[in-house]
């Protein structure tokens, strides 16, 4: 399905969660010299006002990255806050950086970047962002990306996988995905971000990634109010394989400030 944009959601809780993950990684990784790759199979438009009628029209950068960074959820020496004032100071304080920016602000020019969006207007947006940052950016669908290009050059590296769930069918086929990526690449760090929703639909996924068996499985949850009224996401979730050194102890740090 091709109706997803995430500028409604852009900001909330659950991207506070995977982005904050997602750039200690990025920046761990990058302390070593070597060049790695950053893949994602399902980019978004990578910039996001939030000055715009869609995003306030849920108000959930508000009850996001608006109160959480505030009140000190994520600590000031975080890479995430950084790299997101890096983006704001280049593009304007009213945006919200999507992963693909937010990994731009960490990655070098000896890195490799590639990304997926198969909606024709997040696609255009996304290649007109990212062009300025030497990123390939495929208007395909995301797994079949990810399937050709595994393992990537330089080998060492990491890809985000983050759908929009909006087919239910994604959760029974992901595990088959993300077993067949570790195959061909198995020295990648493959992360996953998943919605923990009131319905728990994630849970059978879970249950079947964990068995598994995947090398250096790492699982991390947070729970948070629906921003509003209705809404059924109350947490946010991310599975990485080959989880980097580390991420264990600052998954934890990030959970003992969580409110």
């Amino acid at each position: 399905m091709l109706s997803y944009q995430h500028i409604y959601h852009a900001g909330n809780p659950a991207d506070v969660h995977k982005h904050a993950l997602l750039c200690w990684m990025l920046a761990y990784m990058t302390r070593k010299d070597k060049p790695l790759s950053y893949l994602e199979t399902h980019a978004g438009r990578g910039l996001y006002h939030l000055d715009t009628p869609e995003a306030l029209r849920t108000g959930e950068a508000a009850a996001g990255v608006g109160r959480m960074l505030e009140a000190g959820v994520v600590a000031d020496d975080h890479p995430y806050p950084a790299a997101l004032g890096r983006v704001r100071a280049e593009h304007g304080a009213q945006v919200y950086a999507g992963s693909p920016m937010l990994a731009a602000m960490i990655l070098r020019t000896q890195d490799r970047m590639d990304l997926a969006e198969l909606h024709p207007q997040e696609y255009e947006a996304l290649r007109l962002a990212m062009s300025p940052y030497g990123a390939r950016v495929h208007k395909r669908d995301g797994f079949d990306m990810a399937q050709s290009l595994c393992p990537p050059t330089p080998r060492r590296g990491l890809m985000l996988i983050d759908p929009s769930y909006e087919v239910k069918a994604e959760y029974g086929a992901i595990p088959g995905q993300i077993a067949k990526l570790h195959r061909k690449w198995n020295v990648g760090v493959i992360c996953l971000w998943y919605p923990i929703l009131t319905s728990n639909a994630h849970a059978p996924m879970l249950s079947a990634l964990e068995a598994q068996g995947l090398p250096g499985a790492l699982r991390h949850e947070v729970r948070f109010a629906p921003v509003r009224e209705g809404h059924r996401m109350i947490g946010s979730g991310l599975f990485a394989v080959n989880a980097p050194f580390g991420l264990a102890d600052a998954a934890a740090q990030l959970s003992a400030r969580w409110p």
